[in-house]
């Protein structure tokens, strides 16, 4: 399974490993289509490639952190 996020993480979260902690404790691959990381802020166009139930079990991971995450549709971009 392939999904495509956009995902927004705020200040409190820009220091922490979020993609090395989903690469280690859910077995996916993200593949970084876009950022832009200020000190307050970052946005991220990410997509993540895994078993159906670990990108599932990854997502939940970033919502339950803090990161605000919206799932793009297959054609629906959005630049960062």
């Amino acid at each position: 399974m392939k999904r495509k996020l956009f995902c927004t993480i705020p200040q409190k979260l820009i220091q922490q490993p979020l993609l090395f902690t989903l690469v280690n404790r859910f077995k996916v691959v993200p593949n970084i289509r876009g950022a832009s990381v200020t000190e307050t802020i970052a946005i991220l166009s990410l997509e993540l490639e895994g078993d159906d139930a670990n990108v599932e079990e990854a997502v939940a991971y970033l919502k339950e952190e803090g990161v605000q995450v919206e799932t793009l549709e297959d054609g629906q971009e959005r630049t960062v």
